[in-house]
């Protein structure tokens, strides 16, 4: 009942309205057409109510990955042990692989890692609650937060502001966005993204279509709903998988439905250090402060002017 019984593949001969390939969904006869079920399936027979391993007889057809684990027809437990041994000596802590695999009966047996990186680790702190503040003293609020914590050492902000989106130059804006995040990475400055629409988006048109080395110098992000287009938040998506290997706050604002706010008139106010005719950079003298309560999902961006009164109540901490 609860074993595997389809599948989702890419059909090559297919493409969308923008030429990417789609995935479509089939039921394991095609796998097993296609010679790929035979290194992972195997056989429910309701005449003995018994899963035999292979799929040598009738029956239903699963996917239990048996004559792999069970009966060594490719080292798949091994080389994945062995590439976990690696990834923890080369980071100093937990990771996470991501693989792809061509096995037997094809001639030659591969071993393909996609890709491999730490785990997050969240701290909690003992006060998980946010000391009250005013809406003055804030950039931005919100209660559909991902992260924990306390950063404080943030002096720039990178701007992609509701008056100056606009979407049918998000790849523009994109390019921008990317060339202040290699300045500030140059120079080890963290700071703050916020823009309207969703970062990293797949379609340009319902935000900004960053990669993630775009923004890899961000340690908070913000993204903010239109009035006639409700941000989702991305936590779940790939894209932003990231976010959580990094203990990166990811805010998602949508104000007109009531959930938090940002304070674009004040850094619309904000003298620029840079910027070009759709993004800013703004730097201050004093850090923004971003706190975050991992349990709540809530959190806030203060302003620097507020900072000094603010900070001493909150003990929330995160790891480095």
């Amino acid at each position: 009942m609860n074993a595997q019984r389809e599948f989702r593949a890419l059909e090559l001969g297919r493409t969308d309205s923008v030429g990417r390939f789609s995935p479509a969904r089939f039921d394991l006869a095609a796998a097993e057409e296609d010679g790929t079920l035979a290194s992972v399936g195997s056989t429910y027979s309701p005449e003995n109510d018994v899963v035999y391993d292979g799929i040598s007889r009738a029956g239903v057809r699963l996917v239990t990955f048996a004559p792999v684990l069970k009966h060594g027809l490719f080292p798949l437990a091994e080389i994945v042990e062995a590439l976990l041994e690696i990834g923890v000596e080369g980071t100093s802590g937990p990771v996470e692989i991501e693989f792809a695999v061509n096995c037997p009966p094809r001639e030659t047996a591969e071993f393909g890692v996609l890709q491999l990186r730490p785990l997050g680790r969240i701290r909690y702190g003992p006060e998980p609650d946010l000391p009250p503040a005013a809406r003055d003293c804030l950039v931005c609020e919100s209660s559909s937060v991902l992260g924990h914590g306390m950063v404080d050492d943030i002096r720039d902000a990178i701007v992609v502001d509701p008056h100056r989106f606009d979407r049918a130059r998000t790849r523009d804006i994109a390019q921008a966005v990317a060339r202040f995040n290699a300045e500030l990475s140059a120079a080890r400055r963290p700071y703050l993204l916020l823009g309207a629409g969703r970062w990293g988006s797949a379609d340009p048109l319902l935000g900004v279509p960053v990669t993630w080395d775009q923004i890899a110098g961000a340690r908070a992000i913000v993204e903010a709903g239109f009035a006639d287009f409700k941000v989702t938040p991305s936590q779940g998506s790939h894209f932003f998988q990231n976010l959580a290997a990094g203990n990166i706050g990811y805010f998602t604002v949508n104000p007109d439905t009531g959930d938090g706010f940002v304070d674009w008139e004040w850094l619309a106010m904000q003298p620029a250090a840079d910027e070009t005719e759709l993004v800013r950079h703004l730097r201050f003298d004093a850090p923004l402060v971003v706190m975050i309560n991992g349990k709540s999902h809530t959190g806030r961006v203060m302003k620097p002017s507020t900072v000094n009164s603010q900070v001493s109540t909150v003990t929330l901490k995160s790891e480095p």
